[in-house]
């Protein structure tokens, strides 16, 4: 079921491209990241805050990106992601929205099964590096809170 659903997911992502995107395909809107460091709000709780993996986001326009990943979470566990970022405010040079989706892998939550989430976020972005920070709320005992910071590079510099 989790392997259909990832399936699933990833089709809409890519419809989401649309062909005329796919067909338009630009280096200098793809970034690149290696996971997550997540700063959480229960620091005694024997959480991971190293959460290595790889993901992608690809830049739709300036307001929508959309976004796929894997990596080992806080519980040590490997979890996946799709989803879009919808950022339409700026502020101090800061992109600032949401991004939506659907996760795995959290033993806790759904026991370990795919869920949807909305977590508020802020990007910055320079000609090579960019920063995405999330504030990811606590849930119960599902998920613990955290500032969550992912560092990605982008693909190829604007012409």
């Amino acid at each position: 079921m989790k392997r259909i659903f990832l399936k699933i997911s990833a089709s809409c992502v890519l419809a989401s491209l649309g062909s005329s995107a796919l067909a338009q395909f630009e280096a200098n809107r793809l970034w690149l990241n290696a996971g997550f460091y997540s700063a959480h709000f229960d620091s005694n709780k024997g959480l991971r805050n190293a959460n290595p993996g790889f993901g992608i986001e690809y830049k739709l326009n300036p307001d929508w990106s959309a976004t796929a990943g894997r990596f080992i979470n806080s519980n040590n566990a490997n979890s996946s992601y799709v989803g879009a970022y919808y950022q339409p405010w700026t502020l101090y040079g800061a992109k600032l929205g949401v991004v939506g989706g659907a996760f795995n892998g959290y033993p806790n939550a759904f026991n370990g099964g795919w869920f949807p989430a909305i977590i508020p976020t802020a990007s910055w972005e320079g000609e090579r590096f960019g920063l995405n920070v999330a504030l990811v709320p606590p849930l119960k005992d599902r998920l613990y809170g955290a500032v969550s910071f992912q560092l990605k590079y982008r693909l190829q510099s604007n012409p």
